[in-house]
């Protein structure tokens, strides 16, 4: 089915079209489940490479995030990428899990180490007989099926990383390892993910790399995660939401603004793909896409989908 969409985005968009991706979490509430699945039915249309599914950390959602993988393949025709962490768990405890998702039908993993099962800022410690790291990870993913593997990139490095130096060594021994793509860190300086490219093409990694772009709901929730994920807050960016913490509609409108004005520059830079970290919201993401040019396929909502199969 991912091929018809993708045949029919190729003749409706022409062959200079921009390709998204999606990234979702697993819900902690029934009413945020309710807005999840809302998010990718109303954004399953402008058909994306794929969709990913996070993983909490020492397997915290293991059950929520097979659960929503196992849902997207049997009522959309998304393309699901599972996330896989290294942390508080065995070699054979993750190669289980990754098993079970080869068994039904995932073919995209996201292979990460994982933040510290100490919460971010603690020393991360491997698992006794678990992968070391996320090149360790990619390995054994590699061994075990032939599973399209995408890794983390940060383009102003991992905050644990001593140098950039250091951490595009770490970057390459993913690569080495049987990585398939490379998907950033979000950030809102431009010119951190070009030098980033430029070093990465440098030390010879040549597979793709996609930019994480995130929609800023809310100014202050992003700039603590910006801050968690070691990614700076300009201060001009700061300034375009000074003043309207309170007003949602005016927010949402120079977020768009903001997000679109970076993807385009990136355009213009000759990047066609871009990974948007969604919160499990579609409104922002849907409108960005749409100012990038990408329309609607005639796909059936998630709704009439489950209707059909019943």
């Amino acid at each position: 089915m991912m091929a018809e969409i993708k045949e029919r985005k190729s003749r409706l968009l022409g062959t200079g079209d921009i390709d998204v991706s999606f990234e979702f979490f697993p819900p902690k509430t029934e009413k945020m489940d309710e807005q999840l699945w809302a998010a990718i039915s109303r954004l399953a249309p402008l058909a994306p490479e794929f969709v990913s599914v996070t993983y909490g950390a020492g397997g915290s959602t293991r059950e929520r995030t097979h659960a929503i993988v196992s849902r997207i393949i049997r009522e959309t025709g998304l393309r699901p990428a599972a996330h896989l962490t290294c942390v508080d768990a065995t070699k054979e405890e993750v190669n289980e899990v990754a098993r079970a998702y080869w068994a039904e039908g995932v073919r995209h993993i996201v292979a990460l180490r994982g933040d510290p099962a100490g919460g971010v800022g603690s020393r991360y410690q491997p698992h006794p007989g678990g992968y070391v790291n996320a090149a360790d990870l990619v390995s054994g993913l590699k061994k075990i099926a032939g599973f399209e593997v995408s890794v983390a990139g940060y383009p102003e490095k991992h905050p644990e990383s001593i140098t950039l130096a250091a951490d595009m060594d770490n970057l390459k021994a993913k690569v080495d390892a049987g990585a398939d793509r490379i998907i950033t860190q979000f950030g809102f300086d431009n010119t951190h993910f070009l030098r980033f490219l430029e070093r990465a093409r440098a030390a010879g990694i040549w597979i793709p790399i996609i930019p994480g772009l995130v929609p800023i709901h809310n100014f202050r929730q992003v700039a603590g995660f910006a801050v968690r994920a070691g990614a700076t807050v300009p201060s001009w960016l700061a300034r375009r939401f000074e003043g309207i913490e309170d007003d949602v509609q005016t927010t949402h409108l120079v977020a768009a603004a903001v997000a679109t004005e970076q993807a385009m520059q990136l355009v213009d830079e000759g990047i066609r793909s871009f990974h948007f970290y969604t919160l499990n919201r579609a409104d922002l993401v849907y409108a960005i896409c749409h100012l990038l040019g990408l329309r609607p396929l005639r796909v059936a909502p998630l709704e009439k989908r489950q209707a059909a199969a019943g």
